[in-house]
């Protein structure tokens, strides 16, 4: 399970690619890197979440080896974090078992026809005329913008004549929750996808989903000035990724988070090695020029070089961006020219 999270050596976080395998986390320094630069073994190892050791990084779980050596990593939200432990916890337990540690097969486990194309019927569902509408539901004084429940899921696919009974519905639901293509939030659907069977997906009106690739964020104690700030983060997000960054005032470069969205059309940038909700700032993308740069001034002395690009801003404001590889660089420059075109 390839993830971009944060791990600390010697009190000093940085964001590093870590794999998942059948004994152990291969830790690379970058997606793009043929071998790990360690790897930490899992076999008698164990896992605490939340770690407490960081009183203001609460997305931190730790992992002890069997040789009581200390591991710290950091995810970039709270989902992330939860399925992170859940994994390394089964990888933990077979090893234990004397087991071998396999993701599970959503058609194995729960027993899907195999003509059943999961990836288009979620297009199907997503679809903004005839699918699952998506809508702000308050639950336990939390405000859940583009969700709905599990009972709707279920009906919608009853009534498309998607499955034959409520059975299979249940069972179809399950598949795209396993796969991926729905998330559960609120403690009720989150508790229900902990159960490794059929019924982790509950056919509920309490229990809440969203779309993986929606807008969908939470609000705490809401009130219309939060809703309108909000907007910004409604767009469908197109893209996501670490990319480094030049800062506007000391021109010095760190590894941001990017999430970009469209409709309105905006990139929000976070620090990826803190556990904050809020994004450090954002680029308005409509009517932005994009393009890639053989020159970035002061670059050089940071050993920047290569993979450049630049983003302007329709107020004139220049930000200056490097991917880790030509090919990453040229995925941003297309898909930022696209969106800056198109989002509102």
């Amino acid at each position: 399970m390839p993830s971009n999270i944060s791990g600390t050596v010697l009190n000093l976080w940085s964001a590093v690619w870590v794999v998942l395998s059948e004994d152990g986390l291969e830790i690379f320094k970058k997606k793009t890197d043929r071998s790990p630069k360690g790897m930490i073994p899992l076999k008698g190892a164990t896992l605490l979440s939340p770690c407490q050791d960081f009183n203001k990084k609460s997305l931190v779980f730790k992992l002890t080896t069997e040789k009581k050596q200390d591991h710290f990593f950091q995810a970039s939200h709270v989902e992330e974090r939860e399925y992170w432990v859940k994994d390394i916890k089964r990888v933990i337990s077979c090893l234990q078992g004397g087991k071998r540690f396999a993701r599970k097969s959503t058609r194995h486990s729960i027993r899907l026809p195999e003509k059943v194309n999961l990836n288009e019927l979620y297009i199907l569902l997503k679809d903004q005329n005839d699918g699952v509408k998506e809508l702000k539901l308050e639950q336990d004084s939390r405000v859940y913008n583009h969700c709905f429940t599990g009972a709707t899921v279920v009906e919608w696919l009853l009534s498309k004549e998607k499955a034959r009974n409520r059975p299979e519905a249940l069972m179809l639901a399950a598949g795209l929750l396993t796969e991926g293509f729905l998330q559960p939030t609120g403690d009720r659907s989150k508790d229900g996808a902990e159960i490794e069977e059929q019924t982790s997906f509950l056919d509920d009106t309490k229990a809440l989903y969203y779309f993986a690739d929606s807008g969908f964020f939470c609000e705490g104690d809401s009130s219309d000035e939060d809703v309108l700030l909000k907007e910004e983060f409604r767009g469908k997000i197109i893209k996501q990724g670490c990319i480094l960054k030049q800062g506007h005032l000391r021109k010095n470069w760190k590894v941001r988070k990017f999430i970009l969205r469209d409709d309105p059309a905006y990139m929000h940038y976070y620090d990826p090695t803190k556990a904050d909700d809020e994004p450090l700032g954002s680029i308005y993308l409509r009517g932005a020029v994009v393009t890639a740069v053989e020159f970035v001034p002061d670059a050089k002395k940071y050993d920047i070089e290569g993979n450049l690009f630049e983003i302007i801003t329709s107020d004139e404001t220049h930000y200056f961006l490097q991917a880790a590889t030509a090919k990453e660089s040229n995925e941003w420059i297309k898909v930022i020219q696209a969106v800056s075109r198109s989002g509102k």
